[in-house]
């Protein structure tokens, strides 16, 4: 029996981790010729309620994003670790981290997903929704993030 989907076949984002967003972020901004976004940081660990690899962690990020119609180029810089984040940038260096989905029933996807040799790696809350990353490197040469709004 074949297991459920995400539900969905629309990336949303492509995620790329860097050492310094304002510099990426202003390169980018050059090469597309749109104007600089604003540079933000993810929530405090309270609203956040961020977990790596199960346990909690106060580990946080700054975000810069550019609206490209379907698909949001997400910028990513670590701030303070453990975090899915630090460890990407430290093994691959500035490069691609994910590719995002929005979906619904993100337990059940986490869920089907780990079954399939997908594991959670780190999830969180953000205003209006929350995260999960699962480490697709083995099978799919990536991390995918599940997105899911209310």
């Amino acid at each position: 029996m074949t297991q459920p989907s995400l539900g969905t076949d629309t990336v949303v984002q492509v995620g790329i981790v860097v050492h310094d967003i304002e510099a990426k972020a202003r390169a980018w901004s050059d090469i597309l010729g749109l104007p600089m976004p604003e540079i933000i940081i993810t929530d405090t660990p309270e609203k956040a309620q961020t977990e790596y690899r199960g346990q909690a962690t106060t580990a946080r990020a700054k975000l810069a994003f550019f609206r490209m119609g379907q698909v949001d180029i997400e910028l990513i810089e670590p701030v303070g670790d453990p975090c899915t984040w630090k460890d990407h940038l430290d093994q691959h260096g500035e490069s691609l981290h994910h590719v995002a989905f929005r979906i619904r029933g993100m337990n059940e996807k986490v869920a089907s997903l780990d079954a399939r040799g997908i594991p959670l790696v780190q999830r969180g809350e953000y205003t209006g929704g929350r995260y999960a990353y699962v480490d697709g490197s083995a099978q799919l040469g990536v991390i995918l993030e599940l997105l899911e709004n209310d």
